[in-house]
């Protein structure tokens, strides 16, 4: 986003995060929202998932490993729910 186009949004443009800053704020997010249009085939995606602190997963379901994944979802105390819907197209 262009300065002119912060301007319409802030009244001052925010200083940037130090690295140091951005590390703890990223470090401290919880009750965070995942969504994929296709499905998680492994938990390594749910693992990392927990890191950044997703709490809610909505994914179509249909891998032939969803109980893994939901095995992993439940390890971490995520909710996860199927949408059913696909729209992931090659």
């Amino acid at each position: 986003m262009e300065i002119k186009e912060w301007n319409k949004v802030l009244n001052k443009i925010p200083n940037r995060l130090t690295k140091e800053e951005k590390t703890s704020w990223l470090f401290n997010l919880s009750g965070v929202c995942l969504a994929s249009d296709a499905f998680f085939p492994f938990r390594d995606n749910i693992n990392r998932a927990s890191q950044s602190g997703v709490k809610y997963i909505v994914q179509p379901g249909g891998s032939l490993r969803d109980d893994i994944v939901i095995d992993a979802c439940n390890k971490y105390n995520m909710v996860m729910a199927f949408s059913n819907i696909r729209l992931f197209h090659h």
